[in-house]
């Protein structure tokens, strides 16, 4: 029997990972943190836990309760708008260290933590696991890192089987209001402008769900080491904007250039996906005309907006 206790199980990007991990015959035990939202699975196989990771004791509990084969540890600090410079970062580097310690100890055989493009040189352009520079330069990217060092010597001295997937951008239903795509879905489909950058950036953005497959995909093979977990299609923001706005029908709406772009911010960051695609086997599903489709009707339903 295979059994995955999932972190962050509740959240934008682990609740996309439930699904297809039942249909990798696992036992699947969820963590919510105490307080956190009411989740219903409709008759899914699912055993969910409140537990707050930040505490020791919560952790040896869950481990010892559980006593998983596998760990999906996507649980982080995610506040929009702090999360790159806030010190809580630092406390989720210790409290996840010591998360998968405990896993190894009492037995588990195989992890997957969600790592972050941030640990890249973000000069580089196009980003490949094992040639790219790594040169974080928020305290988020340094954490993350860390973490990572910290967990390569450990499942070598423990025996564990461990991939770090680093997520570049995702979007889809549940996510954060203040990020990208939701920044320009929400106005327009109130009617209102949608205050851009210049746009010319060029990113790869993947829809959530075909990200949570991903992880799961990732989890239940035994490929080790870092995987950018992206979905490896270069395009100009403005491009999505667009998209967005011709779907609702509001181009004109749209006022590129309203907005400064961040200070710094290299026009051209996207992830080299061969890992991911060659030793993984994955592909993704959904496309990117698909994907804002679903994601607006989702919006527009969230909103109350016909």
């Amino acid at each position: 029997m295979k059994t995955v206790l999932v972190t962050g199980a509740s959240g934008f990007l682990g609740s996309q990972t439930i699904q297809e991990l039942i249909e990798r015959d696992y036992e699947v035990h969820a963590l919510t943190h105490p307080g956190g939202p009411t989740v219903e699975e409709g008759g899914k196989v699912v055993e969910w836990h409140a537990s707050d990771l930040l505490d020791e004791g919560d952790r040896r509990s869950l481990i010892d309760e559980i006593k998983p084969t596998h760990l999906l540890h996507v649980a982080w600090y995610d506040e929009y708008g702090t999360y790159w410079a806030s010190t809580e970062n630092i406390r989720w580097m210790d409290a996840s260290s010591d998360l998968v310690e405990k896993f190894a100890e009492a037995g588990g055989r195989r992890v997957v933590v969600a790592g972050t493009s941030a640990e890249y040189d973000w000069s580089s352009g196009r980003c490949n696991e094992l040639t790219t520079p790594i040169k974080p330069d928020t305290v988020y990217g340094h954490s993350k890192n860390t973490l990572h060092e910290r967990l390569v010597t450990l499942s070598a001295e423990k025996g564990l089987s461990l991939g770090w997937g680093r997520m570049f951008f995702y979007y889809g239903p549940r996510e954060q209001k203040e990020r990208f795509v939701p920044s320009v879905v929400i106005p327009l489909v109130r009617g209102q402008g949608a205050l851009c950058t210049h746009g010319r950036q060029v990113r790869d953005y993947l829809y959530v769900s075909d990200a949570g497959r991903a992880f799961a995909q990732l989890l239940d093979s035994d490929v080790e080491g870092p995987v950018n977990v992206a979905s490896g299609e270069p395009v100009e923001l403005q491009d999505i904007i667009f998209k967005i706005a011709d779907i609702l029908g509001k181009r004109e709406l749209v006022d590129l250039g309203a907005r400064p772009a961040r200070e710094g911010e290299p026009l051209l960051f996207v992830a080299d996906v061969g890992r991911l695609q060659d030793e993984v086997g994955w592909s993704p599903r959904v496309s990117l005309d698909e994907g804002l489709r679903l994601a607006i009707d989702w919006w527009r339903e969230t909103l109350n907006v016909t």
